[in-house]
């Protein structure tokens, strides 16, 4: 499974009602040593919508 892929599989299962909150997304990040960036990307591709952002990061 590409990094993309696995990503997108990670998101769908924590993000089941299509949303995520920002810490969630920030872990995701962290977890898959992937940048915030790539993860909020992710997420608008999806169509998931991240909630509470405390940085503004997405």
């Amino acid at each position: 499974m590409d990094r993309k892929a696995e990503i997108m599989e990670r998101l769908k299962q924590i993000a089941g009602d299509g949303r995520i909150s920002c810490i969630e997304a920030r872990k995701l990040a962290e977890e898959l040593q992937v940048p915030p960036r790539e993860v909020g990307a992710l997420c608008d591709e999806m169509g998931i919508k991240i909630f509470a952002c405390e940085l503004g990061c997405f």
